[in-house]
């Protein structure tokens, strides 16, 4: 066998290592990067508080809504996404969203 062949068999068996830990490591890894809710499939209300105005939404029976706030549960009650910053109010049932500046 000749060092090019041994370098290519090499390659393969580290490139086939490679491959079986990326798919171990989305497996395994927590889902922050998909999204399983729709923010633009819950009803959103305007209001304003003490930090200005912001978007509120009690929508209990929207599914999207459901998996925000377990979404939210899962990150202490507050997230970022698409430009947003969304936090779960203490009653638990009622988030806020508010536009990042």
């Amino acid at each position: 066998m000749s060092s090019v062949e041994l370098v290519v068999k090499l390659r393969d068996a580290l490139q086939m290592a490679a491959d079986a830990c990326q798919e171990y490591l989305e497996r395994i890894a927590p889902n922050d990067d998909k999204w399983n809710w729709n923010p633009d499939n819950i009803k959103w209300e305007k209001a304003v508080g003490s930090s200005g105005p912001y978007e509120r939404s009690q929508n209990k029976e929207n599914v999207d809504f459901q998996k925000m706030v377990e979404d939210l549960k899962a990150h202490n009650g507050k997230l970022s996404r698409d430009g947003y910053f969304y936090w779960l109010f203490t009653n638990g049932d009622c988030v806020g969203r508010k536009k990042r500046k």
